[in-house]
């Protein structure tokens, strides 16, 4: 019953990566497509190679497999594909994260990545009926002013960004460090998030809130051990977008049982749940709400409370909120 109610619910996910969500079956169809040759002799080794013990060596991986993605049409298919696999899973709004730097380093145009994977969103909401936004994604191993170079080139493409983000490697590259350009995005009007406290300490979340001046944050599990930093979360109701299988499946948990989720949840915090990088993790949306579900013994209360949580912490205009949440209301009081 709990399978059923979880996977017929509306939802909102805030926090995926699209090069996250490269199923190895796509990552063949592109390679051979683009001549690109791959280290996976076959299909099952790519899905044997899979599992991670830690994010240094999920992340060597995960760029890697970037070098498929060249044109326009790749970055369409890989954002359709996401956006179809989320609308059957009752994905009604979706928030997605992208790391411009992977591509342009790689020598694909902003235009490329951009125009390709706006199109698949536009269509996506007229066939599947998702609608979905963008964030870009500094990545923080990388320096300021390479950030500032990209939030420039990406002005052209403001109507298309919804917020800007932080992301990639977190230990030794603390929030602070892109403290101008993300005043600077503020400036053009841009929203922030910022990952911060998945494997890096709760100070990191703190440099979030109070030095880039964030909106939301991403992972934050690490505010557990700072009492100070929870009551500031919960008293300015900063939300926390949780990725429970990726934190257990990357070793920064122990298992699901031990993840902070639900204690998060009990003292106050506007906590949702995510999948991030669902291909490698064998795990999309509902099998995120299933697996926090049967680990932390969620009720069918607390699940509607986070799901609901997704939707007000959400970039979408009020209109918009509103219809997404009256449609949960009814789905739940049903």
């Amino acid at each position: 019953m709990m399978k059923e109610f979880i996977q017929n619910m509306p939802k909102a996910e805030l926090q995926v990566h699209i090069e996250g969500t490269l199923e190895p079956e796509l990552l063949f169809e592109l390679a051979k497509r683009n001549k690109v040759e791959l280290p996976y002799a076959t299909l099952e080794d790519a899905k044997k190679a899979m599992p991670y013990q830690n994010l240094p060596s999920f992340l060597v991986s995960y760029y890697a497999n970037l070098k498929v993605l060249l044109t326009e049409q790749d970055f369409y298919d890989l954002t359709l594909a996401y956006l179809e696999k989320a609308a059957s899973q009752n994905i009604r709004h979706t928030e997605i994260s992208f790391d411009a730097q992977a591509h342009l380093n790689r020598g694909i145009s902003l235009s490329t990545v951009m125009v390709g994977m706006h199109r698949a969103m536009q269509d996506a909401e007229q066939k599947c009926k998702i609608s979905s936004g963008l964030i870009l994604c500094f990545m923080r191993d990388l320096s300021e002013d390479d950030a500032q170079k990209v939030l420039l080139e990406a002005l052209e493409f403001k109507d298309w960004i919804m917020a800007i983000g932080l992301d990639s490697s977190e230990m030794n590259n603390p929030p602070e460090k892109f403290k101008n350009v993300f005043d600077r995005a503020r400036e053009y009007g841009f929203l922030t998030v910022a990952a911060a406290g998945e494997v890096g300490p709760a100070e990191y979340i703190w440099q979030a809130i109070d030095v880039l001046h964030v909106s939301r944050i991403d992972y934050g599990i690490h505010c557990v051990e700072d009492p100070d930093l929870m009551s500031r979360l919960v008293m300015k109701k900063i939300p926390i977008s949780v990725c429970p299988v990726s934190n257990v499946k990357l070793g920064i948990i122990k298992s699901m049982q031990k993840h902070p989720l639900k204690k998060m949840l009990e003292e106050g915090l506007c906590v949702t749940i995510n999948s991030d990088d669902p291909a490698y993790f064998h795990a999309y949306l509902n099998e995120n709400f299933l697996a926090a579900q049967a680990g932390l013994s969620f009720h069918k209360d607390e699940i509607y409370e986070m799901a609901r949580n997704a939707f007000l912490s959400s970039f979408l205009d009020n209109d918009k909120k509103e219809k997404y949440l009256l449609e949960l209301d009814h789905y739940y009081n049903q």
